[in-house]
């Protein structure tokens, strides 16, 4: 079905170039015939109108080889140089191949000029018309570019618009993810239940809340942050699960410092934590250990959750139910940093599971200032109360 508008297209594109070329050998017959009113002995006008509409049907069954020649070497940034000396030649050689035809056929027609052999005959279409050739082949070649850019700005166009509309959709399903229900629920569950037992505690827990949130909103517009942004917005929520799950959840870190201030995903930790937590350590009895790590290698930025959990039943990754959260991730990675990212899971040394995620190093400035206290001694239990 999407063949058919495409193929009827392209044949009103090339009956839309069959009617210029016919309009031109119009005008050119037009002109050839008020000159040739001034001759002893016109040549009507239908002759006129067969040698100029026979070399316009000519250059019309050369346009195809020339939209071929101009879409292979366009005149771009990186390949101007080239473009410009293959199309002066290519002015030649059209120009050249056209009079040729010219010179063979023309005569047939009964065209004026005669001479006693077909070199004669070239050399004196050469010699009258080149550069009248070589200038309707940079005609075709320039309506080829144009129409070519056109199209190239209209798609960028099309492709800034289409990209709004998916960073529109993306910070809802971002905000979605990031305030889950049963994270929100769970989290006032949890408070309402401390509200007795260690009204403290609720209270920090509320405090804590209350910081996600206005963390959460404050760089909703924002497609990329710093880590240490980043690792701040996690503290705040690995407080509350610590909180939520006390002594079963424990947080270890091992974060280079010259990655502070590396450019990463807004809100790309948080999920795969939470899905580390909710998968792998939430249905163990004993909980269990998060490690997060980020270091610099190479120019890139390699970040890497994993777990001590319950793991993929028998390791079987390749039929891993990703779920929202891993799912949103590589949407997101592949929709900013395309071929250049790598995302890969793993099964765990200890059981659960491994998450690693590799994307350019490129460093920002940040905005918020992060306490680097739970950096500084290496691999430590972070966020106990």
């Amino acid at each position: 079905m999407e063949q058919e508008p495409t193929l009827r297209r392209k044949i009103l594109k090339w009956i839309a170039i069959w009617g210029i070329w016919t309009l031109f050998g119009f005008v050119f017959a037009s002109q050839y015939a008020l000159q040739n009113q001034y001759s002893r002995n016109p040549f009507p006008l239908w002759q006129i109108l067969s040698w100029q509409m026979f070399s316009g049907y000519v250059w019309f069954a050369l346009s195809p080889l020339i939209y071929l020649l101009g879409k292979k070497f366009p005149f771009e940034k990186e390949k101007w140089r080239l473009s410009l000396a293959i199309h002066l030649v290519g002015g030649f050689v059209f120009a050249g191949t056209q009079l040729l035809v010219d010179a063979l056929v023309l005569p047939m027609l009964k065209y004026p000029i005669q001479f006693p052999t077909f070199i004669e005959t070239y050399k004196f279409f050469v010699f009258s018309n080149i550069y009248l050739g070589v200038s309707i082949y940079w005609m075709v070649l320039g309506l080829q570019q144009g129409v070519r850019y056109y199209r190239k700005n209209r798609e960028r166009e099309l492709r800034t618009s289409q990209l709004e509309a998916r960073l529109a959709l993306s910070r809802l399903q971002v905000l979605k993810m990031q305030l889950h229900p049963h994270f929100l629920f769970n989290t006032l569950n949890a408070i309402s239940e401390l509200m007795y037992k260690n009204p403290d505690a609720a209270e920090r827990m509320i405090s804590h809340l209350s910081d996600l949130l206005r963390l959460s909103f404050e760089n909703l517009e924002v497609q990329e942050i710093s880590l240490k942004q980043e690792l701040e917005f996690l503290r705040k929520y690995l407080e509350i699960e610590q909180m939520r799950f006390e002594d079963r959840l424990k947080v270890e870190m091992d974060i280079s410092p010259d990655t502070l201030d590396a450019g990463v995903p807004n809100m790309i930790l948080q999920p795969l934590v939470e899905n580390a937590i909710k998968h792998g350590l939430a249905p163990r009895a004993g909980g269990g250990m998060i490690r997060i790590g980020a270091v610099r290698n190479n120019g890139h930025l390699n970040l890497s959750v994993s777990d001590n959990g319950i793991g993929v039943p028998f390791g079987d990754l390749e039929n891993l139910d990703e779920g929202v959260g891993l799912s949103n991730t590589r949407r997101r990675l592949r929709h900013m940093y395309g071929d250049t990212h790598k995302f890969k899971l793993n099964n765990a040394a200890e059981g659960g599971l491994e998450l690693n995620l590799t994307i350019p190093f490129k460093e920002m400035e940040s905005l918020v200032i992060v306490d680097r206290s739970y950096l500084d001694s290496g691999p430590v239990p972070a966020f106990k109360d």
